[in-house]
């Protein structure tokens, strides 16, 4: 990648190797964050405002960026909405996230300040530094493997899991391709329903029909209408 980069950058006039030469690139897995893990997270931190951070975290799928920079304003409580801006995708038009606030969701908004920056001073910290906290408090809660955006893994498993039709899970999160939103989500459990509970919704759906001979009093164009009423 560096290689790639001082190319680009015009730091090296050639390649110092062909393409094909250099090693396959292998990616450290990433994961989400499981309910348990989020659970004692929440439980080993000792400050307030980084503990509802977190949880903010879990309801949206929010990177921590966008997260922090929330402010009072970004919560429409007429129409039950919170709303924000994801700045990695604002230069493309993509940046507006709306997300309706739900039980949980909402528990932790009126535990955040009612005007002004939510986190006024998580926000004001760096990535670097809040994901340095975040690894101190994976440590006492004895968490390996994951980071702040494996928060954003965790959505996405957890959506998938759930039922979530892809294409909604895929514009809240931002994701640009299929490819990279099956990225996120790709170790979501997978729970098949048994048929019968098809069955059972198809069977509620069909209506009884009564064929036409059966019914010699009714004629005309009313036929339909008539054996529809009858049965």
């Amino acid at each position: 990648i560096l290689h790639n980069r001082a190319l680009d950058m015009g730091w090296l006039l050639s390649p110092v190797m062909a393409k094909r030469v250099w090693p396959k690139i292998k990616y450290r897995p990433r994961r989400g964050i499981t309910a348990e893990e989020h659970g004692k997270i929440v439980a080993s931190e000792r400050m307030q405002d980084y503990a509802l951070f977190f949880q903010l975290l879990w309801e949206t799928g929010g990177s921590q960026t966008d997260i922090a920079n929330l402010t009072a304003e970004n919560i429409n409580w007429t129409t039950q909405r919170l709303h924000y801006s994801r700045q990695k995708l604002a230069h493309r038009g993509q940046g507006q996230a709306a997300l309706v606030i739900g039980p949980r969701l909402k528990t932790v908004l009126q535990q955040l300040p009612s005007t002004g920056p939510l986190f006024p001073r998580i926000r004001l910290l760096g990535e670097n530094k809040r994901a340095s906290h975040f690894f101190k408090v994976c440590q006492r809660a004895k968490i390996s493997g994951v980071t702040l955006h494996s928060y954003r893994y965790g959505w996405a498993e957890r959506a998938c899991s759930a039922g979530m039709p892809e294409r909604e899970a895929q514009a809240h999160l931002g994701h640009s391709s299929q490819a990279v939103h099956r990225a996120y989500a790709k170790r979501a459990e997978v729970v098949t329903l048994p048929l019968e509970h098809y069955e059972a919704i198809k069977d509620r759906k069909l209506l009884a029909f009564q064929p036409i001979e059966d019914a010699p009093n009714l004629v005309g164009a009313n036929n339909f209408e008539a054996v529809a009423k009858s049965g």
